[in-house]
């Protein structure tokens, strides 16, 4: 992890603390409030999925809203539409993959809260994916990965547990992603691509 990426997270994490210590908000209908998860070592995990375990079981983490570049060449019609997204050649897609796996993975250091309804995300893996939010000291992990040009806004939509509509969701992590592009973060630091989007 770079030390601008490295100090970009410890701001994050320390400003998003300022937050902690408020009561824990109802557990909505239909909603799973996992809290205390620890994030699990897998070569499978990428920037917006990921193994984790929380309370007796394992499963993998597929963050909503977002997507970040692939950081294999696995799929490599993929990793090519997500360079073209960010404006930048396939190798920069995936460095950026790997940077935000790299992230993630230093984010989710410490225990973190995971909200889930268990719909299935369907992976490569045998053990179950499931579409979710991340918090991390209060602080949301995809508006981060986004914020920081390792992540585009897109994928699985809905309403936040907390009753934030889709779209109000969406709309944030558009802004995000202007900011991340403008500030050449991330992804965006070799792009040619400079319209609004």
């Amino acid at each position: 992890m770079t030390r601008a990426l490295a100090a970009a997270l410890v701001a994050w994490l320390l400003a998003a603390s300022a937050a902690a210590g408020a009561a824990p908000a109802p557990q909505p209908a239909g909603w799973a409030r996992l809290t205390d998860c620890r994030y699990v070592e897998s070569e499978a995990n990428d920037g917006d999925s990921f193994h984790v375990h929380c309370g007796a079981g394992d499963f993998i983490v597929r963050l909503y809203f977002v997507d970040a570049p692939e950081s294999d060449l696995a799929f490599p019609d993929r990793v090519r539409e997500q360079a073209r997204y960010f404006g930048i050649t396939m190798d920069a897609s995936v460095g950026a993959g790997k940077r935000a796996a790299a992230a993630v993975r230093e984010a989710l250091r410490q225990p973190f809260l995971v909200w889930t309804r268990w719909a299935s995300a369907q992976g490569r893996s045998k053990l179950p994916r499931y579409y979710a939010f991340v918090e991390v000291s209060r602080h949301d992990l995809a508006e981060w990965l986004v914020a920081q040009g390792l992540a585009r806004p897109r994928g699985a939509t809905v309403q936040h547990p907390l009753g934030e509509p889709a779209r109000a969701r969406l709309a944030r992590l558009r802004a995000l992603e202007q900011e991340a592009r403008e500030q050449r973060r991330g992804a965006w630091t070799t792009s040619t691509e400079r319209r609004k989007r």
